[in-house]
């Protein structure tokens, strides 16, 4: 059972090689390096300077949870202190008082979306309460402790600890009372439609539980073809029992749905001090999957055993980067990033390979050759997720762009933004072609002519069915970029979550266009990869040289009015004009010439950050920090990186500078501190700058090691002097994704000033169109 269980769970890739070590030796060799994870990092109010000027409302949140489970595990558990599935609500928020329960949760971490499917127990003294904020307990976070295979908490008004542990699609909740007072556990499945069920199966020792769940953005409210399904097992024969549904308990009844307020409870024979621990099951295709899922991952093993093996699990992911240098405070920072990177997608797919289908009405299938994962935030992760994801875990990666396809064959489009395994629309741009070309160009996935045909239909056509369209299927406002080779302010684009922002898309789309060359040159296409390099230029028509930034623009040619770069505006997209006029990753050589060469360029972009432009907290400048590698001043980029690294990013709770919108500002972290970073995914290099460690290694799934020597960096020494790569002089500002895979050692030599010609020459700088 044992073996069939980490079969399931590891991706594909690993099952055929043979560069695994045993959990055991790669604790021995590397450390236990969950103790540097702390997942109570972002839970509470951002502190970050960026967060300070540009936040508020949602964005003052990192929007994380201190969740266990196994990384991109189906059901994260985390302690409730917030009640609803409404949107942009976490379950759980430092500076709150009370605990809840605790849920099986589907929130996508970091993002301002929605949990769903979930379902919470929680263990009281005294009476049965049914109503969820009335029973809540007083807590402390003194008495708290929170790591990514075990949290734990006390209940101060029911004198109960609260232990959690879990994988994949199962858990393991051990409650210990200490008072003699009537113990009770009370299950609710978290329906805001009031269309759950639970049901006491007193003859099994199991209650039951499921949550529908239901769309939001296109398509709001309605059901999106699948449930939460929750098994509860009890070591013990229920013999007191009930339900509520409102302010009604109803003792004895077994079953209740349908209802608002919705629960079941049990009485226990516990005597204080005794602890009793409940094994729950989770699937998102049925009651017997879930069965199923907690027998193949949990079966017989206890509490200790779980955890344990959820240790091992974290570990084995999390030593993929060795550090050496810095503090304990610094290696916390770095491996709660990578734990928070190691989240989403999540797993869709049992443990049997069954999952629920994309886009239908409860339809599933079955299919062993990959791992099925959903709820992919690609407006966020394509940048800095993804990648590092291609790079530490090739073979999940693989899995997930082939869900990806997956989605797009079942549904008809490719998916912009799939989550709760459906189309949204939310957001802008068409990313997941930017991933799937991206992991194409690294030989993740080989892409089939049938796949290209569907990544090429996004960017081609528009759903004729008025209704596919509405319902999320294809591109924003096609025909309109088409036509003109922008998006007018005219065409407010209606059928999205996100109305207008039609230069924001403009430059989105112009990008994809090229991700979409790089394919079509993979495939062979050669008519559409010189189509598609002609329209990656449509950047150019959003960009007015006499501002020098990008501007609304109107079907006529005509350039909007009452225009300020440094103010938010209705054609950008969560941002203002100059914050996304940088976002040019296939050509920021064109760029330069539009404000008037790289001297103009590198003044410009000086002036971005003298003013305290630059907003760490969202994603679409994060490539902005690492353009003077491309302008020939790197030295300005490796400035820039340190003072973010040290302004955006602390160990409180209010440590990360915005939503983290599944793990994005955290990858970008673990990129940061590695000297790494890909400004244009599709095109497989990274730019270089000082690190934060002294020496990373990079562990690769393939059984190389990479190693990047930079002593100094971690007392501060911030200036590459000199490169070496594998011996030699390295003279490039970048390194190939090719280059590192293959293994080898890159030395820096730093310093206290500037070495002004290291990496300077047009010939070392980074890809762009137009050079």
């Amino acid at each position: 059972m044992i073996l069939a269980r980490v079969l399931a769970y590891l991706p594909l890739v690993l099952l055929t090689a043979c560069h695994s070590p045993s959990y055991d030796a790669v604790e021995e060799e590397h450390g236990n390096l969950t103790a540097f994870v702390n997942p109570l990092i972002g839970t509470g109010d951002a502190t970050t300077p960026s967060s300070k000027k540009f936040g508020g409302g949602n964005y003052s949140h990192a929007q994380v949870i201190p969740g266990v489970g196994f990384p991109f595990g189906m059901t994260q558990w985390t302690p409730q202190t917030r009640v609803s599935e409404a949107h942009c609500l976490a379950p759980y928020y430092y500076a709150d008082t009370k605990i809840q329960g605790f849920r099986g949760s589907h929130w996508m971490s970091g993002s301002c979306t929605q949990d769903y499917g979930s379902m919470t127990i929680m263990p009281l003294s005294g009476k049965v309460i049914p109503d969820v904020k009335q029973r809540a307990s007083s807590f402390s976070h003194e008495r708290e402790t929170a790591k990514a295979n075990y949290y734990q908490v006390f209940l101060d008004d029911y004198k109960v600890n609260a232990e959690v542990t879990a994988e994949n699609h199962s858990s393991v909740l051990r409650f210990t009372w200490m008072t003699n007072s009537a113990k009770y556990i009370l299950i609710n499945p978290n329906s805001d439609e009031g269309q759950g069920f639970v049901e006491v199966d007193t003859a099994r020792n199991e209650i039951r539980c499921y949550n529908p769940v239901h769309r939001i953005y296109q398509g709001l409210g309605e059901p999106a073809g699948f449930n939460g399904w929750f098994v509860i097992k009890l070591p013990e024969k229920i013999t007191d029992f009930g339900v509520w549904k409102g302010d009604s308990i109803l003792s004895g009844v077994t079953t209740v749905k349908n209802e608002k307020n919705i629960g079941a409870w049990i009485k226990l024979s516990q005597p204080a001090g005794e602890s009793i621990s409940l094994k729950v099951g989770a699937s998102f295709t049925s009651f017997a999957a879930a069965e199923d899922n907690l027998e193949m991952e949990i079966g017989e093993h206890n509490f200790d055993y779980v955890r344990k093996e959820g240790r091992q699990i974290w570990n084995h992911v999390l030593q993929r980067v060795d550090v050496t240098g810095g503090t304990d405070k610094d290696k916390e920072k770095f491996y709660t990033a990578l734990y928070h990177s190691m989240l989403l997608p999540r797993q869709f797919s049992d443990d049997s390979g069954t999952f629920p289908k994309f886009d239908k009405q409860y339809q599933t299938e079955t299919d062993k050759t990959f791992v099925y994962y959903g709820d992919f935030s690609m407006w966020d992760t394509f940048r800095a997720e993804h990648p590092l994801l291609d790079l530490l875990q090739p073979g999940r990666s693989h899995d997930m762009m082939e869900s990806l396809l997956e989605k797009g064959f079942s549904g008809g489009w490719l998916p912009i933004f799939p989550a709760w395994n459906n189309y949204t629309s939310e957001m802008i741009g068409d990313h997941a072609v930017a991933t799937l070309a991206d992991a194409a160009m690294k030989g993740i996935i080989d892409l089939t002519d049938d796949d290209y045909e569907l990544l090429r239909k996004n960017a081609m056509e528009t759903p004729a069915d008025s209704a596919d369209y509405i319902n999320g299927k294809g591109r924003r406002a096609l025909t309109s970029y088409l036509k003109y080779g922008y998006i007018p302010l005219e065409d407010e684009v209606k059928d999205a979550y996100h109305h207008r922002e039609q230069v924001s898309r403009t430059l989105e789309y112009a990008y994809d266009d090229f991700a979409l060359s790089q394919v079509a040159g993979l495939v062979g296409e050669r008519k559409d990869k010189k189509l598609f390099r002609k329209r990656s230029m449509n950047y150019k028509n959003v960009f007015d040289p006499t501002v020098k930034s990008v501007r609304g623009r109107h079907a006529d040619g005509a350039w909007s009015k009452d225009f300020d770069r440094e103010k938010s505006a209705s054609f950008i997209s969560e941002g203002t004009p100059w914050q996304y006029t940088w976002f040019v990753p296939q050509d920021i050589g064109g760029l330069m010439k539009l404000m008037g060469g790289e001297k103009e360029f590198n003044h410009q972009l000086d002036e971005f950050f003298a003013k305290g432009q630059y907003w760490h907290g969202n994603e679409p400048g994060h490539q902005i920090p690492f353009l003077y590698n491309y302008s020939g001043q790197p030295w300005k980029t490796q400035e820039h990186v340190a003072q973010i690294r040290h302004d955006e990013y602390s160990n409180g709770p209010g440590g990360l500078s915005g939503n983290d919108d599944a793990g994005q500002i955290s990858a970008w972290y673990v990129f940061s501190c590695m000297g790494l970073y890909q400004v244009c995914p599709s095109v497989p290099e990274y730019v270089l700058f000082t690190p934060a460690f002294d020496k990373i290694t990079l562990n690769l799934e393939n059984g190389n090691k990479f190693t990047i020597l930079a002593p100094g960096a971690s007392s501060g020494k911030l200036y590459i002097q000199s490169v070496k790569l594998n011996g030699k002089v390295y003279r490039k500002n970048y390194i190939r994704h090719s280059d590192i895979v293959k293994g080898g050692v890159l030395e820096m030599k730093l310093g206290d000033t500037p070495n002004k010609k290291w990496g300077t020459a047009r010939s070392d700088r980074p890809f762009s169109l137009e050079w």
